[in-house]
């Protein structure tokens, strides 16, 4: 039973090695580089030219008030925008960003003033943040079809400014006039964008704002779990929701909630739009055909009678998953830092891991720490463990002796098992069960190295320049296998010859896989396998040496 269990423990984290390579090869080798800007065909059948001045072309989805559903292809001007975090462009047409460039992220440490292009208006994969206004009639308001006139074409946050304030202007024949406020801050990823309508007009106008986020689904590289990317819906009520591109196909989102949010997430980043707090939206979603989808939401209408003035108000967030900036921006965005079912366990984990960071200033150093504390929080269930396992490794000849001597009759050989572990006190399961309990925080560790956008680049020490890279000499993962085989010397050998040749296989096997892991993830291990096989040495020796003064 003993030797059963183990497997099946093996067996578990094997699969959990398996989930998290792929998880990793996902985000970091198979993932196709971005294209050039191509010619595709919109859904309508339109040929959708995008350029550096162009609009893609989407689908809206059949909003109340003369939303239209078919956006045509209309080239503009853009805006950039440079802010201390931000390389952003603003496309004349309809106002929607249409690229978003993170200044503090290199796509790779070897090219750092290449930056991680998050929003951007490629035809492969597009990625972009709409918004707009809808009336009864179409002329009367300027959804993302709209075209604005600028002021200039290039805005910067100047030294010694906190803030910048990125103008577009619309005016309709009949005396409405529209200016969309995009107001950057320094040192922050949010963005508000705010719809300033005043009605010069001699009649009531009357509308509602909307945001929205278009996404292109990525082609899938692999048949195993991956770090998610696609929708998600918050609302104070129904918690956090992944809504991802086969819902979207399927039905579309249709709900109304107050203090809600919708978001776009993948692989350390995200966008999201946040409506004000307090006022009730209308969440929506919409597939739009060749792998583009639509998630946002919709303000309830507002009239404005002749003279009279109002501004729409949504936030954008366009960045990493910083847990405490996501904690300062609205409720339960930080969950889209994705730790999936042990959220609970991993991010006080998190949070240890920070605390530790705050006081070494480097992730590695801090990883040992953290991986030195939760060892010490599990001495007494390791030290059981170990000193059942010191146990079974002294009853192993005598184990051995009994299959010898029942051979394939199963039934004596267990009882008699079962005798010996009576007559001498051991709990077969005793070795098992503290390993159990400390799965779930091993798991959710793993999450916590895989998912937290502040491992991403991180450099440690030497060589390893980059803990969520693999280690390019392959050290680090030699010294894993060693360890494991270590291990598995100061373990029992299973009676089953079959058994020990998988037992001792395994070293071998996850030195293959750890190769490839994130040099973070790996590092973790070393250390943990270190100090177990240190504590399990002297447990071992004093068991032994306790079994020899008995006999004497």
């Amino acid at each position: 039973m003993y030797n059963n269990i183990r497997l099946i423990l093996l067996a578990i984290f094997v699969l959990l090695s398996l989930l998290l390579y792929n998880a990793w090869q996902e985000d970091y080798v198979l993932q196709a580089p971005a294209a050039a800007p191509t010619t595709v065909n919109a859904p309508n059948g339109v040929p959708a030219v995008v350029t550096t001045s162009a609009q893609p072309s989407v689908t809206t989805p059949d909003l109340p008030g003369g939303m239209p559903k078919v956006a045509s292809s209309l080239a503009g001007d853009l805006v950039r925008v440079t802010t201390d975090l931000f390389d952003i462009e603003i496309s004349t047409i309809g106002g929607s960003i249409v690229s978003a460039k993170l200044l503090d992220y290199p796509v790779s440490p070897k090219t750092p003033d290449e930056k991680f292009h998050l929003l951007n208006y490629s035809t492969l994969n597009p990625f972009i943040a709409q918004s707009g206004l809808i009336a009864s009639e179409a002329a009367l308001a300027p959804n993302h079809e709209a075209e604005f006139l600028i002021e200039q074409s290039e805005y910067q946050l100047a030294d010694g400014e906190d803030r910048l304030d990125v103008k577009l202007i619309w005016q309709a024949a009949d005396g409405i006039e529209v200016i969309k406020h995009f107001i950057f801050s320094r040192d922050s990823y949010l963005v508000e964008v705010v719809h300033e309508v005043n009605n010069n007009s001699g009649a009531a106008w009357t509308a509602r704002d909307y945001a929205q986020l278009m996404r292109g689904e990525p082609s899938e590289t692999s048949s195993f779990i991956y770090t998610y990317t696609g929708g998600v819906v918050y609302s104070p009520d129904t918690k956090y929701e992944k809504y991802d591109f086969g819902d979207m196909a399927d039905a579309n989102l249709n709900r109304d909630d107050v203090g809600g949010w919708i978001a776009m997430i993948q692989h350390y980043f995200l966008a999201a739009w946040i409506p004000p707090a307090t006022q009730k939206e209308h969440f929506y979603s919409n597939d739009l055909g060749e792998n583009r989808y639509i998630i946002g939401s919709y303000s309830p209408a507002v009239t404005l009678q002749p003279g009279e003035s109002h501004q729409f108000s949504k936030q954008l967030f366009v960045g990493p998953k910083l847990q405490e900036k996501l904690l300062e921006v609205a409720p339960g965005l930080e969950l889209t830092v994705d730790y999936g079912w042990l959220t609970v366990v991993a991010q006080p984990i998190f949070w240890l891991l920070q605390k530790l960071h705050d006081i070494v200033g480097n992730w590695g150093w801090s990883i040992i720490l953290l991986t030195l504390l939760i060892k010490a929080a599990f001495f007494k269930l390791s030290e059981a463990s170990y000193k059942s396992m010191a146990n079974m490794r002294r009853m192993t000849p005598r184990m051995t002796a009994l299959k010898d001597r029942y051979g394939d009759d199963k039934a004596r050989l267990n009882k008699a098992m079962m005798d010996l572990y009576k007559t001498e006190k051991i709990n077969p399961l005793g070795g098992c069960l503290p390993m159990l309990v400390q799965i779930p925080v091993f798991i959710a560790l793993y999450w916590v190295l895989l998912e937290s956008v502040e491992m991403r680049q991180a450099p440690f020490i030497l060589w390893m320049d980059n803990l969520s890279a693999k280690d390019p000499y392959f050290i680090l993962p030699l010294i894993m296998g060693v360890s494991m085989f270590v291990q598995q010397k100061l373990n029992p050998t299973p009676p089953d010859p079959l058994q020990a040749k998988m037992m001792m296989a395994l070293p071998f096997v996850f030195t293959i896989f750890f190769a490839f892991f994130p040099s973070g993830l790996v590092l973790y291990w070393v250390v943990n396998n270190l100090i177990s096989i240190t504590q399990q040495y002297i447990i071992t020796r004093r068991i032994d040496a306790q079994a020899a003064d008995a006999k004497n």
